[in-house]
This record gives structure tokens, sequence and C-alpha cells, in this order.
């Protein structure tokens, strides 16, 4: 099939074609309605139309053709980083990066380093063992943790907490400004905690509290990945603002047709240099109910995604696979499916 494929492309000299001949082979051996388009881009890489838009750019089929990765979005637009973060503390504030850089051993360094745990968890500093998301402050459960801004110095330890009611700057390094920052949280949410006290926790021989922390080493590693145009289409289904911070991704994307990311899963995507495996999209949870400007619970995200999409997926998950620094407008390009997984593209 591939090579019937590159051989028409070879014919028509890269240039897009309409030709009713060629039709059965993107629609079972049925002549659709409409004459097919097919075009193979600069990159070497042939795109077919979507099967129930018609549109070119929806589904790709790459690996055959050219080394490299291919583009990500549709025809004529170029698919880039937009936004970057990092989240050291699980639960609190994203930090925006202008650049970020990327380990395949490690991840993302500095995400999700440190958790506040709840009264009740029990956990081994010295050697902790991922747990669920539940054991830890997070705004699935404390909302009012959106209202806090926090900004952490890894030069120098020093995280600093603002929240319209209190605000405290604290090193990480000593025994009383990890103290300092309990009691501040213990106060702030003393209504949900019933007067009990978080304890400030700290990752070690690279553990991260990552919400998929407890499904393997590789998801609690993995970055997280938003599409943007899919945030937008979410907005317009909605009628109504959805700030993106909502999702709490590492990397936002944009350029790139909405919801195309949910097929990424064992492709190889090229975030500028840096190479990284999409495993699985990612299913969105109570947090995502949170405004992140205000800190109430205004749009029930996981409902409205199942009501309007039938899932409740919005982003990917994807493992580092290469070192690199990555930076906001770098290009964006995605890969073919793996071989066993071709014939299901057609």
């Amino acid at each position: 099939m591939i090579r019937k494929i590159l051989s028409l492309c070879t014919l028509f000299d890269r240039k897009s074609v309409h030709n009713d001949k060629l039709a059965p082979i993107f629609s079972g051996g049925r002549r659709p309605s409409k004459p097919a388009t097919i075009r193979m881009d600069t990159w070497g890489y042939v795109w077919l139309p979507d099967r129930r838009s018609g549109v070119p750019g929806q589904h790709v089929i790459t690996g055959a053709v050219a080394s490299g990765a291919g583009p990500a979005g549709s025809v004529g637009r170029v698919p880039r980083i937009a936004r970057l973060y990092r989240y050291p503390i699980k639960g609190l504030s994203a930090e925006a990066l202008d650049s970020m850089a990327l380990s395949a051993s490690e991840g993302l360094p500095m995400d999700r380093v440190y958790a506040l745990a709840r009264p009740e968890t029990v956990l081994d500093d010295a050697h902790p063992q991922p747990l669920p998301k539940t054991c830890f402050l997070t705004l699935a459960k404390d909302a009012e943790l959106a209202r806090v801004a926090s900004r952490y110095n890894t030069a120098t330890g020093l995280l600093t907490l603002d929240h319209p009611d209190r605000k405290l700057t604290a090193d990480l390094g000593g025994t009383r400004g990890r103290a300092a920052v309990e009691d501040y949280f213990a106060t702030l949410l003393a209504d949900t905690l019933h007067g009990g006290r978080p304890r400030l926790v700290a990752g070690s021989g690279g553990h991260r509290f990552t919400d998929v922390s407890v499904v393997s080493t590789e998801m609690m590693r993995a970055i997280s990945i938003i599409n943007l145009a899919s945030v937008r289409d979410i907005a317009d289904r909605l009628g109504t603002d959805v700030h993106h911070l909502r999702f709490r991704a590492n990397i936002y994307v944009d350029d790139v047709d909405a919801w195309s990311e949910l097929d990424w899963a064992g492709r190889e995507i090229h975030l500028g240099e840096v190479r990284v495996k999409a495993l699985v999209p990612t299913g969105r949870c109570a947090a995502t109910t949170v405004n992140p400007r205000t800190g109430e619970r205004d749009i029930r995200i996981p409902k409205e995604l199942q009501a309007h999409y039938g899932h409740i997926n919005c982003g990917v998950y994807a493992a580092v696979r290469s070192d690199g620094t990555i930076r906001t407008g770098d290009q964006v390009t995605v890969g073919g499916p793996y071989a066993d997984a071709f014939p299901e593209q057609l």
C-alpha cells in the first residue's frame, strides 16, 4: 500500500491532485462521491483526506519516505510550541518558561519534585513510593490552591507564596522554612483539612509526584502536552472562555488540528531538537473544573468533554527520548504510526 501511494505521488511530481481513479485507495475500495486529494509535502510525507471532513492533513502516512518527522498540522501552518510550564510543587501554580531542558533519563527536571502530603498520608521521605494523587493537596479537592501564586527559585531554594490573604517566603532547604510552608497551608485550608497539618515532601532518586506515577516509572517521568486548538474548540462548544492552565500541561502546542493529538499515541514527536514518544491521551479529572484565575469551580470539564466528545481526554503524555533544550516558537513535527498500527489509519 505504501509503495502504491508513493508511486502515485512521484507520478504527480509532489503536487496536490484530484483524481477519481485514486479514490478507492482511501475508501476501502468504495468510490466516494468526491474525488480524493493526496499531497506529498516538502518533507516527503503523504497527506490523506480526513474520512469525515475531506480536509487534507487529518491523517498522515509517514515513516516510509524521508528520515525525520513530518508536520503535525494542516497545509499552510507550521505547528509550534506556544507555551512552556513547570510545576515544582504538585498542586500549586505554574511557572512559565521561555526554554526548557529535557532529559531522556529524567523527563523534565524540577517538575513536581515537591508535594504537600495530606495529614493522613504515610510516606517514607528517604524512599518515596508512588501514591495516588488523592494522598496530596491538589486542585481536585482543594480549589483554594488556585489562588496561591507560587514561585520557586532553584538557585536559592526559596519558595514564595502569594495569596490575597497571606504571603510567605521560605527556604525549602531548611527545617524551619519547610515547617513554615506546612503551617501556611494548614491555616489556608483549615476548613478542608479539619485542623490537620499537611507535610511538605520532596522526591529523591528521581521520584516525581505526578498524577500517573502509580502507573509506571516511564509515566512518572512523562511530560504532558496540550493542543491549544483543542482548548479553543472546547471554549467554542461551551460558549465561554476556557483558560489553558486548567489543564496544567508542561508543553502547549499550537497551529495543530484540534484533537489530532489524541491520535499521536505510539508516534515519535519532534519538539524542536528533542525527540519524545507519545504514550497515551490524558484523561481529565476534577482539577480542571477549577478556574486558575479565580479558584472557583465554574466549568465541569470532564462532564462537558463526555457530553460533547464522548470521552474525557484532552492532551497527551509523552516520554522524552533524547536530551536537549526546547523553546517557545520551536517547530513541532509528528512521525507516523508504527507498522502494526498502520493499517488502522487507512
